[in-house]
């Protein structure tokens, strides 16, 4: 019933966007409608909380991107690729280093990547807790605001857009052939002192490539796999225009992306895309406006069983042959062929699926044979709302309420087949290969039966009414108020709970003559997740703002055009980092707890205390200082916004060992009576800076812009009690990288007898040799230590983007760039850190061994598990800086007199590049996608016709 209510109205909304092109007569001048203010224009206003706001009045901590018009020159399918290039506070991850954010489109909570940017009018980006103190608790660390286009008044316009492009696989990881594998391996056994696994002849042989089913090389990144690039194509039909009574917009998009893949049923793997929007804006006589939007978007993707990726990281090259050649087969090998002849996946009529008695089944062979995965992903969303022109009782009164309900489902289908596969046994006969016998491993078998997995659904139900109220005194103080009512609720499968937000709001506002601000936000929130009388909390914000540009002493400034100073302090209760419900009550446990029992034998679970109870358990706090400073000089010629931001979270949730007595938790068997409790607290402070300049040279329109955002974090207070002062987190970053410091190889066995004995494990000449911080003489945990370097966790500690568009007459250059410095990370993944049984990649060959011990950069191989060289240490850190050359694009916009007396408005033609080039002295391994599909260069074509 939910599927036909939601595609029933929006039948009705789409269906009533075409009837209003047809009725409706155009008409000139009239303002842009939209949702929250419907008597302001967009171009001149931006979307901040509740309300929009023009771009001269605001007052710090927002930033926002004109979506429509960035789209004229730099087309994009994810609403928010690339868009730390064009503001700043924005580094890609978070907003101000907050650890997250909550996406709201239209006003509701929901997926950003549920929109295309096509749809998209503004983007605002709210940062400071001033701008978000009004949306409560699940807001506090930071609101992006997705506004979706309008209709506009006039007659029927349709725009339809197309594009056609290639992704090109940037880099592939690089293993080491069957012969080189099979080498080292045999060295790392003499390393472990076992015998070698492979004669000299078996590597001969898997060298030679003579026969590579008999003696397989294995290359998962080779063209007999993988494309050389694969296609994404999209159209997009937009449609709108109506009158002062009545607008509308419509948006109609169709997505298909394929495969990398080319093996087995692989090379059908695709995703597509089909989604149908509308918005309408409806004038109900003098004093009340109203509007629906409704969207439905609809994700169907089918993909092959098997982990192709997986196995390409994992699959030692000398394993097995994922196809066996019937035409090898003994022709008397009667059993033999009676098996070829009863296979139900007889490859291209002369292959088998090969598999050995390891590997009986394989993710290779389940390409081919094991069946299809279907992915479906159906998302509805309709909101409406009213405003109501209440003048007639108080002159500058409104009311304004909105209300959505959204619902999305996901589940997988699929046919689990089983399947045979086949190990051949190799002779030479005549001096040739042939298979003289088979070995078959299972049975190709097909049930017919259709199963479903990965069900999901998630539905929103969200609400808000407010009265607003403006008026103008003596034509200088500006006063504007609101009173909120908000909350949204977010049911999802599988999880008891749902997910709440609820808060009254009250924004006070007042200028004197749009020179002086005064701006105070509050909300009174409300969180279930703590006891009954910590529920409630106050959030207030005070922002303070001085437009210098207005002043005598600048109001003729040649260089000064506009200037505006801002200062907020903020406190907002939060209950984002709160994990879970009743996390203030105290639990016991009996199902898992430590055996006792009687002298009878009888045995029975202990019950045992997990938690203790503290009903003082409060929210907690996000306390922020910011100034913000905004202006234009030398007539437009230069542009800025520039903030600074100190921030503190006060009150993080732990269960401090430390303020209690060591006998409230014990290890064995584990019990704590340890409740959680605020204690914890973390800083961030950091500023951000958009700098823009525009200039014609000549007849080139240039414009450049420039973003940065940086920022530095720090524990202020942490539950810890250490021995050794090294060791304290206090005062280090928060994503600071931690680990043991290296001093180079152990050189022999001398070497290791002088040193500091491991509790890691058993260390050998070639071992990683790690400094003794603490001088016990014993290598352990307790040597690990704040190495110097952060993860970036919130971002990297500096963003940086540059964009450049050059304009002459009709054609259209646009470049850009980003930047990211400041951040380390460890090269820990199964490609650097080879051990056991394990694939060998290309950082194996400069292995320390006895004649390269004075230039090896890897450590000796093993073939056992070595836990002394593998754990975070300075050895594997590298550094993540990087500039990315991100987009290249050119627009050509055929001139307009070609049209003249024709249906045709307009036409226009890009081409576009993106993910072009790496700048960076690590850039191999950044560019370096290991375990899943390589990162990609895409090339595209594409065109824009309006009617």
């Amino acid at each position: 019933m939910k599927y036909i209510r939601v595609k029933s109205i929006l039948c009705v909304v789409v269906a009533a966007s075409f009837l209003y092109a047809e009725a409706q007569t155009p008409q000139v001048g009239v303002q842009e409608a939209n949702p929250d203010s419907l008597e302001t224009t967009q171009k001149e206003t931006v979307q901040v909380a509740f309300r929009k706001v023009n771009q001269n009045d605001l007052l710090g901590g927002v930033s926002f991107v004109n979506v429509e018009e960035l789209m004229k020159k730099n087309y994009n399918t994810y609403s928010l690729t690339d868009m730390q290039g064009y503001v700043g506070g924005w580094n890609g991850s978070s907003l101000w280093a907050m650890d997250s954010y909550l996406v709201l489109v239209d006003g509701v909570p929901r997926d950003a990547d549920n929109v295309m940017p096509s749809e998209i009018a503004q983007i605002s980006f709210l940062k400071g807790a001033s701008a978000v103190v009004l949306y409560g608790s699940r807001a506090a660390k930071g609101v992006i605001y997705i506004t979706t286009k309008r209709g506009k008044v006039g007659g029927t316009s349709i725009d339809v857009r197309g594009n056609t492009g290639f992704h090109v696989p940037v880099s592939y990881p690089n293993y080491l052939g069957s012969a080189e594998y099979m080498t080292l391996y045999n060295e790392a056994r003499a390393n472990d002192g076992l015998d070698p696994t492979y004669t000299e002849k078996d590597i001969y042989n898997h060298a030679s490539g003579s026969n590579p089913y008999r003696y397989p090389d294995l290359n998962l990144y080779s063209s007999d796999y993988l494309k050389k690039a694969y296609n994404e194509s999209d159209v997009t039909a937009e449609i709108s225009g109506g009158s002062e009574k009545a607008r509308f917009y419509t948006n109609i998009n169709l997505y298909n992306v394929g495969s990398l893949l080319k093996y087995g049923e692989a090379d059908k793997d695709r995703v597509t895309r089909f989604s149908v929007r509308g918005n309408i804006d409806v004038s109900l006589g003098q004093y009340v406006k109203s509007y629906v939007n409704a969207n439905a978007t609809f994700y169907d993707g089918r993909a092959a069983s098997g982990d192709f990726w997986g196995a390409a990281s994992t699959l030692r090259p000398n394993r097995l042959s994922p196809l066996i050649p019937v035409d090898y087969l003994m022709p008397n090998d009667e059993n033999s062929w009676t098996m070829v002849k009863n296979s139900n996946n007889l490859i291209d009529g002369k292959y088998l699926l090969g598999g050995t008695q390891l590997d009986q089944t394989n993710a290779l062979a389940g390409l081919y044979a094991s069946g299809v995965n279907t992915f479906t992903s159906r998302q509805y969303q309709f909101d409406m709302g009213v405003e109501i022109d209440l003048s007639s009782v108080l002159k500058g009164l409104s009311f304004q309420t909105k209300f959505a309900v959204d619902y999305a489902t996901t589940y997988n289908k699929y046919y689990s087949n089983s399947y045979a596969t086949y190990e051949p046994k190799w002779a030479n006969v005549n001096g040739k290969d042939v298979i003289i016998s088979l070995t078959k491993y299972g049975e190709d078998k097909k049930d017919g039966v259709q199963y479903v997995s990965g069900s999901w659904n998630r539905q929103t139900i969200a609400f808000s009414g407010q009265f607003n109220y403006n008026t103008k005194i003596a034509d200088a103080h500006n006063l504007s108020a609101m009173l909120i009512a908000a909350g949204y609720q977010q049911g999802e499968s599988g999880v008891y709970h749902k997910t709440s937000n609820v808060n009254l709001g009250l924004q006070v506002d007042y200028d004197y003559l749009n020179k002086y601000y005064v701006s105070f936000g509050s909300a009174l929130v409300h969180s279930a997740r703590l006891p009954e009388n910590n529920r409630n909390a106050f959030s207030p914000s005070l922002t303070l703002g001085w437009r210098l540009g207005k002043e005598n002493f600048l109001a003729d400034s040649s260089i000064v055009d506009e200037l505006m100073l801002t200062a907020s302090g903020s406190i907002l209760h939060t209950d984002l980092d709160i994990a879970d419900y009743y996390m203030y009550q105290s639990t016991f446990n009996q199902s898992d707890g430590a055996w006792w029992g009687w002298a009878d034998g009888n045995q029975s679970h202990a019950t045992e205390s997990k938690r203790g109870m503290n009903n003082d358990l409060s929210f907690i706090k996000r306390k922020e200082f910011s100034v913000g400073l905004r202006g234009a000089l030398w007539k437009k010629l230069i542009s800025f916004d520039a903030s600074f931001f100190a921030n503190t979270m006060e009150g993080m949730l732990v269960q401090p060992s430390t303020i209690y007595p060591s006998y409230f938790k014990s290890y064995w068997p584990e019990s704590t009576l340890i409740p959680y409790v605020n204690y914890n607290n973390s800083s961030r402070t950091g500023f951000d800076l958009a700098l823009n300049f525009e200039k014609k040279i000549g007849n080139v329109n240039a414009n450049l812009g420039m973003t940065g955002t940086y920022y530095t974090n720090k524990h202020t207070r942490v539950d810890e009690l250490y021995a050794d002062e090294y060791r304290y987190h206090k005062g280090r970053p928060t994503d600071g990288i931690w680990g043991l410091r290296t001093d180079g190889f152990y050189r022999d066995e001398a070497d290791i007898a002088a040193s500091p004995s491991s509790s890691l494990g058993e260390v050998k000449p070639g071992d990683i040799k790690y400094i003794d911080q603490n001088g016990d003489n014993v290598i352990d945990e307790k040597d690990e230590v704040y190495l110097g370097e952060r993860y970036g966790w919130q971002g990297a500690p500096f963003t940086m983007g540059i964009n450049l568009t050059l304009k002459w007459k009709n054609l259209t250059f646009f470049a850009l760039g980003t930047g990211y410095f400041g951040a380390s990370a460890m090269k820990n993944s199964d490609y650097y850190w080879v051990y056991g049984d394990k694939k060998y990649s290309e950082v194996v060959r400069n292995r320390w061994t006895p004649e390269t011990a004075e230039t090896a950069t890897y450590p000796r191989l093993t073939t056992l598990s070595n836990t002394h060289n593998f754990r975070n240490s300075d050895f594997w850190m590298y550094k993540t800086n990087r500039f990315n050359l991100a987009k290249i694009q050119v627009t050509y916009d055929l001139p307009s007199f070609l049209f003249r007396g024709s249906f045709v408005r307009s036409l226009s033609v890009y081409a576009y590049a993106s993910n072009l080039l790496t700048i960076s002295k690590e850039r191999e391994i950044l560019d370096l996608n290991t375990g899943s599909a390589p990162q990609n260069r895409f090339y595209n074509l594409g065109f824009k016709i309006g009617f």
